[in-house]
């Protein structure tokens, strides 16, 4: 399921905010004997905040390069600088979460959203990852707080996975509904496409199931998953040669994927 901060590149926004905020507290002093009002704690809290920053950033290189020790421990200063430090809470709740450490990856994607209420990103990404473990109704409100804000640049991202999340959930109408809106919003959006076919198909609208997987499939993406759905509606329709395109195309394109072996169990349809 998409997310903001599965390992992206730190925002560079943020970065260029925590820089300027530096600059203005290393500006003019008062003349010799005086002192602003909370001018040093205000130094000392740049100073642990630009910390934070720099382990976040080291932390995410060494995640990225598979050296997971070494990134937590970055990270883990990183929060030792500046508790309220919002990315290094997102980017260590993701390496808990792929250490398997499942409780405290959903404190961390919690707190990130409690620092930051009204961030879409924050927001979508603990969404992604209530949905993960299965809690998809709290998942929801978390994907709509997303949607919600309107500084959020990419609210198709939070609506694919609404979607994707209320398929697991069992509820086809919202994810037919959410889908809708990312692609009036993304038409090209592989995820949101084959996720549409996914739904259209498991509400039996096979003829529309195929005009999504026929989309999805004009952007030249084909994936496992994609060729055995696409099997599966023409199945469906009747279609046994178009059903038997797609057959070939899986075990000569993934003859070693989940997908293929379930064609040689007594029923994959």
């Amino acid at each position: 399921m998409p997310r903001d901060a599965s390992l992206p590149p730190l925002a560079a926004g943020v970065f260029a905010m925590l820089l300027a905020g530096c600059a203005s507290d290393g500006g003019a002093r008062p003349a010799s004997g005086g002192r602003s009002p909370g001018g040093t704690v205000k130094e000392a809290g740049s100073a642990k905040t630009e910390a934070a920053r720099v382990n976040t950033e080291l932390g995410q290189k060494y995640m990225a390069q598979g050296k997971l020790e070494l990134a937590l421990e970055k990270l883990t200063r990183a929060l030792q600088n500046d508790p309220r430090y919002v990315d290094a809470h997102t980017v260590i709740a993701v390496l808990y979460e792929t250490i398997n450490e499942q409780a405290l990856a959903e404190e961390h994607y919690r707190r990130a959203t409690q620092l930051k209420p009204k961030s879409g990103s924050e927001a979508n990404n603990y969404g992604a990852y209530l949905c993960k473990i299965g809690r998809y109704d709290e998942a929801a409100t978390y994907f709509e707080r997303a949607i919600t804000d309107p500084f959020y640049q990419t609210p198709v991202v939070a609506l694919t996975n609404a979607g994707t999340c209320a398929i697991k959930g069992g509820k086809f109408d919202a994810a037919e509904r959410d889908l809708k809106l990312a692609l009036d919003r993304g038409p090209d959006n592989a995820e949101a496409l084959f996720q549409m076919a996914m739904v259209l198909y498991r509400k039996d609208d096979f003829f529309r199931a195929r005009a999504f997987i026929q989309r999805y499939e004009s952007l030249g993406q084909p994936s496992p998953e994609s060729l055995l759905l696409g099997r599966n509606i023409e199945l469906r329709l009747g279609n046994a040669d178009a059903a038997t395109d797609y057959t070939r195309r899986l075990r000569q394109n993934f003859p070693e994927s989940e997908q293929a072996r379930s064609l040689d169990a007594p029923s994959s349809s």
